[in-house]
């Protein structure tokens, strides 16, 4: 008997790169199911939240849809999830983009790099995630980023791997189901599809 493929549901909120995002995990053996409402978020047996752009904008279109409500309850009721880029930073409880009020499942806003950083802003290429301590999903490697905002004051129990730009910064948060970066896996070509493929064999 082959095995079944796996099933991946992309949260559809009308912004992000639902395409690329999707196309990648299809790479990695995925059947990919797209969810615009409450009702599919809840059926689905893995959930990613992909996004670029505004956070405040996100948070609205997932509250105007009851997406966010369904969304955390089938993270709290053990469903694995996956947050790239935005889809980290909504975890947290505030940002200052918007200003937004994010799901709150960890504590920690989101705020801008500060003007006075050595680097451009917006932190933009290849850049190397570092594991604070081992996931089953995150390794470390050289990853694409491409943002203006970061996560800060995450509790360490919850911080999965750092990133170096005019200091350091939360790239991946992670705790019992669920998992978030902030970089974009789907542009970080072998080292994104083997964190894509981690995720789909994860067992949480």
């Amino acid at each position: 008997m082959s095995a079944r493929t796996p099933e991946v549901t992309l949260i559809d909120y009308g912004m992000g790169n639902l395409r690329s995002v999707g196309r990648a995990f299809e790479r990695a053996g995925a059947r990919v199911r797209l969810a615009g409402d409450a009702d599919a978020v809840r059926d689905a047996e893995r959930l990613v939240l992909p996004g670029v752009g505004h956070l405040g904008d996100c948070m609205q279109r997932l509250r105007e849809g009851g997406i966010a409500e369904s969304l955390v309850e089938r993270i709290r009721a053990g469903c694995p999830y996956l947050g790239v880029c935005i889809g980290l930073q909504a975890l947290l409880e505030e940002g200052d983009e918007g200003p937004a009020r994010g799901l709150g499942l960890v504590p920690g806003r989101v705020a801008r790099f500060p003007e006075s950083l050595p680097g451009p802003i917006p932190h933009m290429g290849w850049n190397l995630a570092s594991p604070v301590r081992a996931h089953p999903v995150v390794r470390e490697s050289y990853f694409y980023f491409v943002h203006s905002y970061r996560a800060e004051k995450v509790p360490e129990a919850a911080v999965v791997a750092r990133t170096e730009y005019g200091g350091w910064f939360p790239s991946a948060v992670g705790r019992d189901n669920w998992v978030a970066v902030q970089f974009h896996p789907e542009k970080s070509q072998r080292a994104g599809l083997a964190l894509f493929e981690r995720f789909l064999a994860w067992q949480p």
